[in-house]
């Protein structure tokens, strides 16, 4: 069994702060942490994380008693260097002291090469070594929909940037390849996370992962375990109002989620997952949730 938080919110501050609460683990104290944003581009949420979250989600590690906090992070289609200053990232760092990497400016030294079992990867990949040597990784994701191959983009999808993009192929082979879903899938099974929010205030029902129709979500889903919290949010997305891709068949044999099951990421099926509410307006949206898993 694992445990996801569901907290029905508009209030992103309130989001964070109960996704831990509801939860009641620490894994960062004592720790290096590495933090993980969506930043594919400096756009406003969903397209990338709100910075109203990622400060929050800093201030709470912080006070969770984190060694360090390193947020790390590659763009893409965005220039990562610009999008940092976009979006605010080193006025954040200088007033709350944390350490940024630009994964995109690392040296070959800084990648390790990766060769999972059974993978679609024709060579293997290579994978930011900080991730692949962190103590502790927190991750922060959005709710929305992946026009370019992936159906959709949340935690798992959150891996792909962990990958190089700029003077190396690999998000050319991703992009091009039929099993683009499965390989987004074989990413993770690089390494280890602790944690993972995802802000579902605002999603992206279509379009995306850039520019999409935005619905209201008001929620935040949080948990360990990255299949659990992708399949909850395909029963939100499927709740909202998406598209056939991603309404399509059992949520459970969605090949991202399919195939992190077949690399034992994390739970097989949807009666493994156990959900945590903070209110009649959660419990209202877990139900829904669950006849969207077991449809």
């Amino acid at each position: 069994m694992t445990r996801v938080a569901i907290i029905s919110t508009r209030d992103r501050m309130h989001g964070v702060d109960k996704s831990f609460e509801l939860l009641g683990i620490n894994p960062v104290r004592g720790k290096e942490v590495v933090l993980k944003p969506n930043f594919n581009t400096a756009d406003p949420p969903p397209a990338s994380t709100s910075m109203i979250t990622l400060r929050q989600l800093i201030v709470r590690l912080k006070e969770m008693k984190a060694k360090s906090i390193t947020v790390a992070e590659r763009c893409g289609p965005a220039d990562t260097e610009e999008a940092f200053k976009k979006k605010g990232l080193y006025d954040l760092a200088e007033e709350l002291d944390f350490s940024i990497v630009n994964i995109s400016s690392l040296p070959r030294g800084e990648f390790v090469m990766k060769h999972i079992s059974g993978s679609h990867w024709k060579d293997g990949f290579l994978f930011a070594r900080i991730y692949d040597e962190a103590e502790c990784v927190i991750e922060t994701c959005c709710l929305k929909t992946h026009m370019y191959g992936g159906h959709f983009t949340l935690s798992l999808k959150n891996a792909t940037a962990l990958v190089p993009r700029d003077g190396y192929e690999y998000m050319r082979e991703l992009h091009s390849s039929p099993h683009q879903r499965k390989m987004i899938a074989e990413i993770n099974a690089a390494y280890k996370w602790d944690l993972v929010i995802m802000d579902g205030v605002v999603s992206f029902v279509d379009g995306g992962p850039m520019e999409g129709t935005r619905k209201d979500a008001n929620v935040f889903v949080t948990g360990t375990d990255k299949i659990a919290v992708d399949a909850v949010g395909v029963a939100l997305l499927r709740i909202l109002g998406t598209t056939t891709e991603v309404s399509s068949g059992p949520i459970f044999e969605q090949e991202q989620i399919a195939r992190a099951v077949e690399l034992g990421l994390g739970i097989s099926s949807p009666d493994e997952i156990e959900f945590l509410t903070d209110s009649p307006e959660s419990e209202r949206m877990v139900e829904q949730i669950k006849a969207k898993l077991f449809e």
